[in-house]
């Protein structure tokens, strides 16, 4: 739902409405000046905030209340109730906080407020250079300067452009919804005016420990007295003859989705290897271009190793029902110009295909400056690494995570950006554990299923509801602990399976600390 679908719903604020017609714990969306704005209630106190999440458009009044904040329905971003500010990715901007006045019996909705700018904290770096410029890099350069950190600011991208939406590659930008400009996370003017220096094209040499140096392959060399590694992850390569044909392509950067976007125009059929998130996905999107669509995967359905075998037999007659043909238990053994041979003996022709077989954290850069490193960089509950002052986040930071007691690295965009933002406050010196769980969300058609939480494994998935109404709720349990749910058209409860496993979090922390 856009903004302009939900701005003048409900009452006008500003004409007041009773106090009573709000309970307790409850949210009304109502309207001031031609703005959407969300009253909420805790207790005898009201609060009144922006109602549309400033991520991708969804109504927050749809979303969960949790202490004196509000969670968005869509993609789990969270804002508090008091400022407005944007307290955890994926939204990195604040929703506008108004005014709100009681007067008898009843609450109005006056002007905005301002809220004062967080002090510079103290003692800090003097200079912090981030390694990455994807969701980790970014999030963590917009929350040091958010945090009040004055220093100086370097982010070494490899990327040709500036950080951009990657979620939205393989869904809008590639299925023609959407423009190659809104997929920019910010704009060049948004980096010189908040103090951060983006260097793109950059790629990282190595790291001089002892000099405190980034070193370049241009020779260029950048100190620091802080340092973030966000190097992300990189497509596992497809390695069969034909492999490196200008007709097939890979999905990570805003290059890559430029390429198959402009390649997708022109092609008639296609070939997507790999059923994984970004394969059914990319299937989709080309699907909305009419392409005529193949997966080729080793698995028995889609997703089945994160899902289950239920959802992704789901999954598999969604994308049939979409005119996708699927070619299971076997792989590519060669690639031409025309098409794509199987190992099965069977020929798909294609002039177009997409490799999504699976990507590997980029951590060489890491294990050549001497950091210790576990399939990803091996970072503290803190996310600082081997070498202290040197912290990692994003794809390639393998944490412990709490409810398994186990480390654990997870390719997910959100959780890159929680990360970023957790590192950038624990290089500020604040000591914050990344308890965060961990969430995802996937769209396919007119189909979004969400995620949180991390189940490597599980031996129990309890499905609560209709699959093929698209109205259930998927619990993964191993030895009788949740590890993960995962909904479909159940946005609130995706939130409140959150709060659940934020809360089972808390208390081992409380347990270990007794």
């Amino acid at each position: 739902m856009s903004e302009s679908e939900t701005r003048l719903e409900g009452p006008d604020f500003a004409s007041g409405v009773p106090v009573a017609a709000i309970a307790d714990g409850a949210m009304l969306l109502g309207h001031v000046g031609g703005e959407a704005v969300l009253v909420a209630r805790r207790g005898e106190e009201l609060f009144a905030i922006g109602g549309v999440c400033t991520h991708y458009g969804a109504p927050l009044s749809e979303g969960l209340l949790a202490g004196d904040t509000v969670r968005c329905p869509w993609h789990h971003a969270c804002f508090s109730l008091r400022s407005g500010e944007a307290l955890r990715a994926p939204a990195l901007s604040a929703v506008a906080c108004w005014q709100v006045e009681q007067r008898d019996g009843n609450v109005y909705v006056r002007g905005k407020v301002q809220t004062p700018p967080k002090h510079a904290p103290s003692p800090g770096p003097q200079s912090i250079v981030i390694v990455g410029g994807g969701a980790a890099g970014n999030a963590a350069a917009e929350m040091l300067r958010r945090e009040g950190y004055s220093g100086r600011i370097t982010m070494l991208s490899a990327d040709d452009s500036l950080p951009c939406d990657r979620p939205s590659l393989s869904k809008g930008y590639l299925a023609g919804t959407v423009t190659a400009q809104s997929i920019s996370l910010r704009s060049a003017d948004f980096y010189e005016q908040h103090g951060i220096d983006v260097k793109t094209g950059a790629r990282a040499a190595s790291i001089d420990t002892s000099a405190r140096e980034v070193k370049l392959t241009d020779g260029s060399r950048y100190r620091y007295d802080t340092l973030l590694l966000a190097t992300g992850a990189e497509p596992v390569p497809l390695e069969v003859p034909g492999a490196e044909l200008p007709h097939v392509h890979y999905l990570r950067t805003q290059a890559d989705g430029s390429a198959l976007v402009a390649r997708a125009r022109s092609s008639h059929q296609a070939v997507v290897i790999g059923a994984s998130f970004i394969g059914m996905e990319v299937a989709a999107s080309l699907r909305a271009r009419d392409v005529e669509v193949h997966v080729v995967g080793r698995e028995m359905c889609p997703m089945e190793q994160v899902l289950g075998p239920e959802v992704g037999s789901f999954l598999r007659g969604l994308h049939e029902e979409h005119g996708v043909t699927f070619h299971f238990r076997t792989t590519p053994t060669s690639i031409d110009a025309r098409g794509v041979t199987l190992q099965d003996g069977a020929r798909l022709e294609a002039d177009l295909v997409v490799v999504g077989v699976g990507v590997r954290p980029a951590i060489s850069l890491a294990a050549g400056a001497g950091i210790a490193t576990d399939r990803g960089v091996t970072v503290d509950e803190y996310l600082e690494t081997s070498i202290r002052g040197i912290f990692a986040a994003g794809d390639i930071a393998r944490w412990p995570d709490p409810l398994t007691g186990q480390r654990i690295r997870v390719e997910h965009w959100v959780v890159a950006e929680r990360q970023g933002q957790t590192a950038a406050r624990n290089m500020l010196r604040r000591r914050e554990r990344f308890d965060a769980v961990p969430f995802f969300w996937t769209e396919q058609y007119d189909f979004a299923l969400g995620y949180v939480g991390h189940a490597e494994q599980w031996d129990n998935a309890e499905i609560d509801g209709q699959l093929d109404a698209r109205d259930c709720t998927i619990t993964y349990r191993k030895a009788g602990r949740i590890l993960s749910v995962a909904t479909i058209g159940r946005d609130l409860a995706s939130l409140q399976a959150e709060a659940d496993l934020e809360q089972t979090i808390a208390r081992l922390r409380r347990q270990q600390a007794a």
